[in-house]
């Protein structure tokens, strides 16, 4: 007979969000149950340095996300090794199904799967990812101080992480496969204007070249996509900003979201549509989607979930009361 489980709070997602929520969950003696998903840490698993984390002036994303999942487990919170792969918050007690046959079931759920950077899929951008390969200027770009990078998109993501690297790159080179642009007028006014800034339009990217030993990029190979001719652009880093995909596939038919897929909170809160439901990080942010500012957001969960449930309690106790 499959197994089945039950807690107060069921925590689905292990980056910064969830995690926080864990120790604030667990601090308040929730017993929260923690799954952690196919990429325990998330995100920054995959980030080297980490250089605005307050408290560290340097630290490595997957040690960063080692000590936060020691944090929670030390406050109290179970962590489980373990995929959910369906959720239904139809009925109460909301269930969870895991890959290992077994089934959650919690009075409230806080969900912290995150959100994954949209990727070209090449090889060598795999190849070099962290070595030179990034999908996040505010985490990166610090480390290309007076060198020269290269960002690829047409749209608000690629121009706003262009016109970040001016602050540290000697030269900034956008490349996008039409001649227009999709980000705000205002954005491509500064773009066009910012000396450190050079537009490859008509191009894509087919290639990004480096070195072995040590592992770094030397530049990208780029195709016309007019006439096939290739060229290669020299440069120390290269980042994708083509957007991102929230990973909000297990309750794409039951929570309201956005037109872009990120959940959909109440202002000032972790609350989504349907009440004990909590959504927290990059899930719901798709502004900031800094590591912090998911911590924060995982804070919160775990404080709305814990005034929810306390609520929940009065309004037995007062049936209770009723009844006697």
């Amino acid at each position: 007979m499959a197994e089945t489980r039950h807690s107060k709070v069921l925590i689905i997602g292990s980056g910064p969000a969830g995690y926080t929520a864990a120790v604030y969950a667990a601090r308040a003696m929730l017993k929260p149950v923690l799954v952690q998903g196919l990429q325990p840490g998330g995100q920054l698993t995959i980030t080297t340095e980490v250089e605005n984390w307050p408290g560290d002036t340097q630290v490595q994303g997957p040690d960063l996300m080692v000590r936060m999942e020691e944090h929670a487990r030390e406050m109290g919170a179970e962590i489980v090794s373990d995929y959910i792969s369906s959720l239904d918050l139809s009925q109460r007690p909301f269930k969870a199904h895991a890959d290992s046959g077994i089934t959650f079931t919690a009075d409230a759920v806080i969900l912290a799967t995150g959100a994954q950077a949209k990727w070209l899929g090449l090889p060598s951008e795999e190849k070099f990812m962290g070595f030179g390969v990034s999908a996040c200027a505010t985490c990166d770009g610090f480390f290309y101080r007076n060198k020269e990078v290269v960002v690829v998109g047409g749209g608000n993501t690629a121009v706003e992480e262009a016109l970040f690297l001016t602050n540290f790159a000697s030269k900034v080179t956008l490349v996008h496969r039409r001649d227009t642009l999709r980000a705000e007028r205002i954005l491509q006014e500064r773009l066009f204007a910012h000396p450190k800034v050079a537009l490859q339009w008509h191009s894509a990217v087919e290639e990004v070249l480096g070195t072995e030993t040590p592992p770094g990029v030397t530049g990208v190979r780029v195709r016309d996509v007019r006439d096939g001719t290739e060229s290669v652009i020299p440069c120390d880093g290269f980042f994708v900003a083509i957007g991102h995909s929230p990973a909000s596939e297990l309750v794409k038919d039951q929570l309201e979201l956005h037109a872009d897929g990120y959940v959909k909170v109440e202002a000032g809160s972790t609350r989504t549509s349907i009440p004990g439901v909590f959504a927290a990080g990059d899930l719901t942010d798709h502004i900031y989607r800094q590591a912090i500012t998911s911590a924060g957001m995982g804070c919160m969960a775990a404080l709305d979930a814990e005034r929810y449930l306390a609520g929940i309690e009065e309004v037995l106790d007062d049936q209770d009361t009723a009844r006697d």
